[in-house]
């Protein structure tokens, strides 16, 4: 589905760029570069670097002056690092940006098109192709399904592919554009999540609030992938996507909508550790389950009202949608496979 019978935007407001940073120097080059390349000039761009020790402070002050800097005295992780960035934006829309990027040049005016052709949008993501793979799909927009997954459309098919733009359930903050004032509404990322899954759980929080996600395949970006925490998947990222992935069922689904999903996302579940566990990772997903759980209490859960019915209702649509279409690509996947 396109957008459909909206005026031409006007892209001549001020967007912010975030830059979250941890110990990514090696990458800073290329991606400021390719941001002083972009035909979209009104912009500022603000770097928070979360305690970085390989030098990554000094060389942006050293090499880009004119970019102001944020400095945090350890790692937060990534949500905390948007947060305090968005919190000195000063333009009308923010765009989220990973060190181990590099945008073309016409990147930043797509997504300015994009985002401003209907006031319901919250936010659009960027075409992610691989970097080092340039034929390939990073991510062309993210979904989550009732088996308690998310996952990134389009992975590892031809980047010929996906040039549409079209609804999606969340934009990957790696490299997307989100409309400031709407997060009074829907709030900011979760602090708690630290990495992993935050952006989710907000473009999940967007919709329940009444508004939606974008894809916009025009703004092509090209991006490594975890690259500054540990790459594929590591102990690391998988204990936190398992304990996150229970905070956003809990905190954006009301009880009666988790009971009816109990019996997916707990064969989800089995099916994600019986995977992990081949990769010799199990215990980093089990021990994530168990943090979940004990800390399940300290998440805020979003309050529901009797108007927000039709949201939820539609929502949950759409998971079960996302879920049979995800199904099917896996299966046509092993068919061709074998």
């Amino acid at each position: 589905m396109t957008l459909k019978n909206f005026p031409n935007a006007e892209v001549d407001m001020l967007v912010s760029i975030v830059i979250p940073n941890y110990n990514g120097k090696k990458y800073i080059k290329t991606c400021l570069e390719s941001i002083k390349k972009q035909t979209y000039k009104d912009f500022e761009v603000i770097f928070v670097d979360n305690g970085s020790s390989d030098g990554s402070v000094d060389y942006v002050k050293a090499h880009y002056p004119e970019i102001l800097l944020i400095t945090l005295e350890e790692n937060f992780g990534f949500s905390i690092a948007v947060n305090r960035g968005i919190e000195k934006a000063q333009g009308d829309y923010v765009v989220l940006l990973n060190t181990d990027t590099e945008a073309t040049d016409n990147w930043l005016y797509e997504l300015v098109t994009c985002v401003t052709s209907n006031s319901k949008i919250f936010s659009c993501a960027s075409k992610m192709l691989q970097y080092y793979d340039k034929d390939k799909i990073d991510d062309a927009g993210d979904f989550y399904s009732i088996l308690g997954w998310a996952y990134q459309d389009g992975h590892d098919e031809s980047a010929s592919l996906y040039t549409e733009d079209r609804y999606i359930f969340s934009s990957c903050a790696g490299a997307a554009i989100y409309r400031k004032s709407l997060f009074e509404k829907v709030g900011l990322f979760d602090e708690r999540f630290f990495a992993y899954l935050e952006d989710v759980d907000i473009g999940y929080r967007a919709q329940i609030e009444g508004y939606f996600n974008y894809f916009c395949s025009k703004a092509i970006i090209y991006h490594i992938g975890s690259a500054t925490s540990g790459g594929g998947y590591s102990p690391f990222k998988v204990k936190l996507s398992s304990r996150n992935n229970l905070y956003l069922i809990y905190k954006n689904m009301p009880l009666i909508q988790i009971v009816l999903n109990i019996p997916f996302i707990l064969i989800g579940i089995i099916i994600k550790y019986l995977f992990f566990r081949r990769k010799n990772l199990g215990i980093a997903y089990k021990e994530g389950l168990i943090e979940g759980l004990k800390t399940l209490k300290s998440v805020n859960k979003k309050s529901f009202k009797l108007k927000d019915i039709g949201k939820l209702i539609k929502i949950q649509y759409w998971l079960t949608g996302y879920t049979l279409k995800y199904a099917y690509r896996k299966l046509r996947f092993f068919q061709r496979s074998n």
